[in-house]
């Protein structure tokens, strides 16, 4: 497994990274079993991946608590944390400042560890984001201090998000949509990069369109019941134009995972897995980098056919 770096400090991290909302009882997905659960985490890392994403409102705590179980038998420099604030552990969404270090020293209980390699304000509003009108970011720099956090963020998505938050904080990690179909987050690399950040690519799959198992007439529920059938007949549309510029690479989901390790600014990619195979079958996606070419005719695609169309989540 590649590794890069994701702190100042050195730190080194997978590329492929773990993330665990689909560990959360309940997660919306499928009912993932403690054993399972406790499997996938291991395999994982004896596969080499060593980065691993949570927040508080996974699953009410139970993903934290699932990864905890686990790392309070291993050795702590073994993995590297990043949890989130701002949608809490009781299902409330509340970003007052005077909760973020009793929502960190929570999460610090469920995982089992003594510090977070780092925390992010999880999908704050715009108002937020400016640290010269809030006093999270001191909140934050204190739990450095204190040896709690040694990094934080937030998961923002935008450019203009992203370059507030940099201008105005000392912030060194941005988790943000970023994928073949919703590339706005690069207009802020050399930003992110001159500032000493790092970015946590999330959603490559576009919630499952880019792993080709999506069409014009698939029938979807719950949290993925929000595409209109106009809306489900453009990203079908725009995913056939993927694929036919992707055409000699070994797969799509392939394609879509290091179509974001491609760019420098980026330090890990999280895909979700349910099951032991889907995450084998991401490790091995990983092997087969995009080339170059290939990367920039996706940038061309997204400026030309896709950006205007600002897609919905």
């Amino acid at each position: 497994m590649n590794k890069r770096k994701y702190l100042q400090d050195g730190i080194e991290i997978s590329e492929l990274g773990f993330g665990a909302w689909q560990l959360s009882v309940e997660s919306g997905w499928k009912s993932v079993s403690d054993s399972e659960a406790e499997r996938m985490i291991r395999t994982a890392m004896d596969q080499g991946i060593n980065f691993f994403d949570t927040a508080p409102n996974y699953g009410m705590g139970t993903s934290e608590e699932r990864l905890g179980k686990v790392f309070k038998t291993i050795d702590r420099s073994k993995v590297v944390i990043n949890s989130k604030f701002g949608r809490l552990d009781n299902g409330e969404v509340d970003f007052s400042s005077s909760l973020i270090k009793g929502s960190v020293e929570r999460s610090l209980k469920r995982l089992n560890v003594d510090c977070l390699d780092s925390v992010i304000i999880h999908s704050p509003p715009a108002e937020l984001l400016d640290g010269n009108k809030n006093d999270h970011y001191e909140i934050l720099e204190r739990l450095q201090e204190e040896g709690k956090i040694k990094a934080y963020g937030a998961s923002v998505d935008f450019e203009d998000e992203i370059n507030t938050l940099l201008n105005t904080t000392n912030a060194k990690v941005i988790q943000s949509f970023f994928n073949i179909l919703h590339q706005d987050c690069t207009r802020s690399f050399d930003l992110i990069q001159a500032k000493g950040a790092t970015v946590i690519a999330k959603i490559p799959f576009d919630s499952g369109w880019l792993t080709g198992k999506y069409n014009a007439d698939s029938v979807f529920t719950g949290v993925r019941d929000r595409w209109s059938e106009d809306e489900k007949r453009t990203r079908a549309g725009l995913v056939d134009r993927v694929k036919d510029i992707v055409a000699e690479h070994p797969s799509l989901v392939s394609a879509a995972l290091t179509f974001c390790t491609s760019f420098d600014a980026v330090s890990t990619v999280i895909p979700g897995a349910v099951s032991e195979k889907q995450l084998l079958d991401n490790l091995a996606a990983m092997k087969s980098p995009l080339d170059a070419e290939v990367v920039a005719q996706l940038q061309a695609f997204y400026e030309q056919e896709v950006r205007a169309l600002k897609l919905p989540w």
